[in-house]
């Protein structure tokens, strides 16, 4: 049987406001962007800003979750290929790592059916040299990748909550889509539910997040012990597991470990608007996080 996955207060519950946060134990980084004023601030924290052109750092009302400030992301309207967003190397490569942050889409967000990546990615040595490398499948012993999104195949703005996943069992050149069902893409006849996820898989239900409104969004990826298929990947939204996928093998070899994270946006072809999307209450641990206690007053 599968062991029992944490729901609602995590870490998090301990540190109103997240304040001192990142002093908490199991806590590896966090970041609200209080202490930046320009996203060349973000290198204190960051390891890589990728077109940090267009990045902002807002204090707008309603644009901001906790504290004063957040970081916005914004893709002009265009149709040329463009990715935002801020990435961390981890200088303690881990089996195991939980990210959380608060994002809210544009109220008016809308892509045309595109590639769209967004939200949070872990990865094991997917970016060899510090470039990205899309179109290889992963074979056991080169790479993972593992992100915690929406993508926009539904024509339905943003999308549906899914995880984008290169691992040892991909069905082709780019990565899956899980979805909370136990729907696969590509192959989703022969490869969804139990045929990828195992016997003790349990589908929940998909979803659309609503546009215009802060949530909290949490996942873990849990990398396999090679040769067993103890692999998992968890997601929660707004402190609810809203996903779970066991029985991953994303390694064969136990040198391969998660080596970095970040948050984004990419889209492929913007061609109706521009879109933004902001995030703020960034956090990674080593355990469960949970959503954000309400800040004491000062």
């Amino acid at each position: 049987m599968l062991s029992e996955l944490p729901e609602g207060n995590g870490i998090a519950a301990k540190y109103p406001g997240d304040r001192g946060i990142a002093q908490a134990p199991s806590v590896i980084f966090a970041d609200g962007f209080e202490d930046c004023s320009s996203p060349a601030d973000l290198r204190d924290k960051w390891t890589w800003l990728i077109h940090d052109a267009n990045m902002r750092i807002t204090e707008e009302a309603g644009n901001v979750h906790g504290g004063g400030k957040a970081l916005a992301l914004t893709v002009p309207q265009q149709r040329t290929p463009l990715s935002i967003g801020v990435d961390k190397r981890l200088d303690e490569e881990r089996d195991v790592l939980f990210l959380r942050w608060y994002s809210k889409f544009d109220e008016g967000f809308a892509v045309r059916r595109s590639s769209v990546h967004n939200g949070g990615a872990i990865s094991a040595q997917y970016y060899p040299g510090g470039r990205a490398t899309p179109g290889i499948p992963a074979d056991g012993r080169n790479k993972f990748l593992v992100n915690f999104e929406n993508e926009n195949s539904s024509g339905r703005s943003p999308g549906y909550l899914n995880v984008y996943c290169y691992h040892a069992e991909q069905g082709g050149r780019y990565g899956d889509h899980f979805y909370p069902s136990g729907e696969v893409v590509p192959g989703s006849y022969l490869r969804s539910g139990a045929a990828t996820f195992g016997q003790h898989f349990v589908a929940r239900p998909d979803l659309i997040p609503e546009l215009g409104r802060w949530y909290c969004y949490e996942y873990m990826v849990q990398a396999n012990t090679p040769g067993q298929r103890d692999g998992r990947i968890a997601c929660w939204l707004d402190g609810k597991l809203v996903a779970d996928f066991p029985n991953m093998r994303l390694r064969d070899v136990d040198t391969l470990k998660i080596d970095r994270f970040g948050i984004g946006l990419f889209i492929s072809r913007n061609t109706v608007r521009a879109n933004t999307k902001w995030y703020d209450d960034v956090v990674a641990a080593t355990s469960y996080i949970g959503p954000q206690a309400p800040a004491e007053p000062e």
